[in-house]
């Protein structure tokens, strides 16, 4: 693409420049090139959406909308989204380097999960309750929170968008969206489906900005009831800080370092195939990465001939191109970082097998699939998350043992084991203290299955018809039934 785009956000309906016409540059990482320029919204800018977002909460077609009448907006939206799967998806692999059959599939099955909370719109309940009290009716009612402040990543913002814009739209709520800073573009282009999709001006707003001051004003405005964020820990720090200007509900999911366990009784075409989807699938980029693999003592050596084998066979080039396995990372600081990490494992005693290195072949921002044999579990990027396609591997001799160091981390968003022992699968899936566990499969999702952490991995949980109730809270309704008067409340029965 040799035309720079430049975009706008959409704030109450209207899609706008900045305040005060500040913008920044947009880099697409297979070229280096600039190729869009985007809003960087100002603290004026941010209240203002969070005022409209407020605005249509509080009154006007939104407030008054039945929930089947949401439910039919978000189906609306989720067929949208599904036409527009190609044009969004090839807009997100300029931004950010994703692969263009992955980034165009995913956009089409996220909108399976916009339906899923469609149907759930209308399925929030309260209850009553059998109260301790005569001639007394309490039920309970759930009621939407208010303004949901919205904070997406930029390695799979379409899926992390819909969990936090499914269950929010559909309690009732209104959301104002800040888009990553690293790749903004996708969620601009996605702000245009709804107003098609029969959203009234105001529901959904997206800001597009960095942390200073956009993350900071949205995530301590006066008028948040809730934040979803999704990130860094570092980043993580500071919304909790500024949430205690407003008390909003907060969740955190700040990614992780997730182990992949292969027993000696596994399936080693399955396994292998597995950890390879769980490393260098995205091209690592992903919060649930597989970057921790212990393996057996006995099948180690048998496994490592595999991986390796496939890992030096990967495809690695322009994620435009349909047969590109592996594009490049999403910015220059992500390959500093790998590139700092993999050489201070080294200087600890790690074996690089494969990899290790940028191609010679190509610009931007690329890193070769790359396997290090560390010798002992203290090695740093045994718990350093790379967010690339590194996998660091350990060898195990004992149940026992592998649990001990799968949980030796100060992560806990996921987890793979790979083993044909029945018993073995549900020992491990209780032992692993992580919030989701994959046995002989790894990174599937579903609109239906809870996605969160523990530890450092965060907390809260998202997707799930759970979710919904994450973003109501309860009232509790109290009808006196009796016909005769209050008793005086000075007197004591």
């Amino acid at each position: 693409m040799s035309a720079t785009k430049d975009y706008k956000m959409l704030i109450d309906g209207e899609w706008c420049a900045a305040s005060d016409g500040a913008m920044f540059d947009s880099i697409n990482p297979t070229t280096g090139a600039v190729w869009a320029r985007i809003p960087e919204a100002s603290g004026a800018d941010v209240d203002r959406a969070v005022r409209a977002a407020h605005r249509a909460f509080c009154s006007g077609p939104w407030a008054e909308m039945t929930p089947s009448a949401r439910g039919k907006c978000l189906r609306r939206l989720g067929d949208l989204l599904a036409e527009q799967s190609e044009d969004l998806g090839r807009t997100e692999t300029l931004d950010t380097g994703k692969m263009l059959k992955e980034t165009r599939w995913q956009a089409k099955y996220i909108a399976e999960f916009f339906h899923f909370f469609a149907g759930c719109a209308d399925k929030i309940a309260g209850e009553t309750l059998p109260i301790d009290k005569p001639d007394m009716f309490v039920f309970t009612r759930r009621e939407p929170l208010g303004v949901v402040a919205a904070i997406v990543p930029w390695n799979s913002q379409m899926f992390l968008a819909a969990v936090k814009l499914g269950p929010a739209l559909a309690a009732g709520n209104t959301v104002v969206l800040k888009a990553s800073e690293h790749a903004s573009a996708t969620m601009l282009e996605f702000g245009a489906l709804f107003e098609r999709a029969g959203f009234p001006p105001g529901v959904v707003n997206i800001l597009s900005g960095h942390a200073e001051p956009c993350g900071r004003a949205l995530t301590a405005h006066p008028l948040v009831a809730r934040i979803s964020f999704t990130g860094g820990p570092g980043a993580a720090r500071h919304v909790l800080h500024n949430s205690c200007e407003n008390f909003a509900q907060v969740s955190l999911e700040l990614g992780g370092k997730s182990p992949f366990i292969v027993f000696d009784d596994a399936d080693l075409d399955s396994a292998v195939n597995g950890a390879i989807a769980g490393i260098f699938g995205a091209t690592g980029q992903s919060c649930v990465a597989g970057s921790r693999l212990y393996l057996h003592e006995d099948i180690a050596d048998a496994f490592l001939q595999r991986i390796v084998a496939q890992a030096r066979q990967i495809k690695i080039g322009d994620p435009l191109a349909e047969d590109t396995q592996m594009g490049p990372l999403c910015t220059p600081a992500q390959l500093a970082h790998i590139q700092r990490e993999v050489a201070h494992a080294i200087s600890e005693g790690g074996r690089v097998l494969c990899g290790g290195k940028q191609p010679a072949d190509l610009g931007g921002t690329y890193y070769e699939p790359t396997i290090i044999e560390c010798p002992r579990q203290d090695l740093r990027i045994m718990d350093t998350e790379l967010f690339g396609p590194v996998l660091s591997v350990l060898r195990f001799k004992t149940e026992a043992e592998v649990i001990e160091r799968a949980n030796d981390t100060v992560h806990g968003l996921a987890a793979g084991v790979f083993t044909r022992d029945g018993a073995r699968q549900m020992r491990m899936a209780k032992a692993i203290r992580a919030g989701i566990v994959w046995i002989n499969t790894y990174r599937a999702v579903s609109p239906i299955a809870e996605f969160g952490g523990v530890k450092g991995s965060g907390y809260g949980r998202e997707s799930g018809f759970q979710a919904m109730y994450d973003y109501t809270r309860p009232k509790t309704v109290w009808v006196n039934t009796s016909s005769e008067p209050m008793s005086n409340p000075f007197v004591m029965r």
